[in-house]
């Protein structure tokens, strides 16, 4: 039988309840596909879940994307054959492996001029943006957005997709050297959001305008500070918590802020339908040929090394994507 490396947690915790388990991996079974993977995405949704702040059932593997070779095709599959490069999301928990098994169905072809390493960088946290930016509110030109941890890789992406949609891009990062980074990504207005009095530095910058749409991924350390940051009857779009999960709110706060709408969306439902994810997959991929959309790699970690790619993560010591090699 064939053997495969997973990364397996039996506890929530720190970086160091994670191991690297080998065991046997069966012939994939119908409508499967197995993959021999190349490069595996890391984003934080799975550090949330190896502290249980998104508890799954223990034991638990994690990471939920990568790219790979197609070593063998189970029964009833026909798109794909060995040979094939793929990569996917949304296939439920197990990226990191260095061999697994996947529903073909969750599958998109990698087309050529794409490496690898940058499908597995790019298609979660592209995706996330295309949903984002096309679904969650459908950014026109001229709109201004504020789009929060512009360094990091989601960050980066909604920047450039948002420039080249028309979109006026306002773009915070937690040091001087990072705003410098998203400047690079396409930011028209970048601001210190570790500096104190970091709202009233933005709106000084944009001469008293507000965003019609502000992207929080970070949460508590900005979450009540983005209400102030849009505009009247403007959206504050919360997906994600980087510094932890954000406060509750009475809701006629956001009548206060200015009849505010606030919504929490999630990448796996807008991407629940295979021909929808290979649809939307397909616009990330259009980004990426028109030069929309680049892979800026921050970092790689071996897959026995994945303890120290989480720490580097937490401590937005990096920017860009954290890509895993098995």
């Amino acid at each position: 039988m064939k053997m495969a490396r997973t990364v397996m947690i039996t506890e929530y915790g720190g970086p160091e309840k994670m191991s690297v388990a080998t065991a046997g991996i069966s012939a994939p079974a119908t409508g499967e596909v197995q993959l021999r993977q190349t490069a595996i995405g890391f984003n934080f949704i799975d550090v949330y879940q190896r502290k249980g702040i998104y508890p799954l059932p223990l034991p638990t593997a994690l990471g939920h994307e990568a790219a790979g070779i197609v070593e063998e095709a189970g029964p009833g599959v026909d798109q794909f054959r060995p040979g094939d490069r793929v990569a996917y999301m949304n296939a439920g928990v197990g990226a990191y492996a260095d061999c697994r098994n996947v529903p073909s169905e969750r599958l998109v072809r990698i087309p050529d001029g794409v490496s690898d390493e940058q499908a597995a960088a790019l298609l979660f946290k592209g995706i996330t943006a295309q949903y984002l930016l096309k679904k969650t509110h459908a950014v026109k030109s001229g709109e201004i957005i504020l789009v929060h941890a512009a360094a990091g890789g989601v960050g980066q992406i909604l920047c450039r997709w948002a420039k080249g949609l028309g979109a006026f891009v306002i773009g915070t990062a937690g040091s001087e050297e990072k705003c410098g980074i998203a400047r690079e990504a396409g930011c028209d207005i970048t601001v210190n959001y570790s500096e104190k009095n970091w709202p009233a530095a933005l709106l000084e910058a944009t001469g008293g305008k507000k965003a019609d749409v502000v992207y929080d991924s970070v949460g508590k350390d900005t979450f009540l500070k983005s209400l102030d940051c849009a505009a009247q009857f403007g959206l504050v779009v919360l997906y994600g918590a980087a510094s932890g999960p954000a406060p509750s709110i009475d809701p006629d706060l956001l009548n206060k802020k200015g009849c505010l709408f606030l919504t929490r969306p999630s990448v796996f439902p807008h991407n629940a339908d295979p021909a929808v994810f290979r649809a939307n997959a397909a616009d990330l991929f259009d980004a990426i040929s028109s030069g929309l959309v680049t892979a800026d790699i921050g970092a790689r970690f071996a897959l026995d090394d994945i303890g120290a790619a989480h720490i580097v993560a937490e401590s937005r010591a990096t920017h860009g994507s954290i890509v895993i090699i098995p």
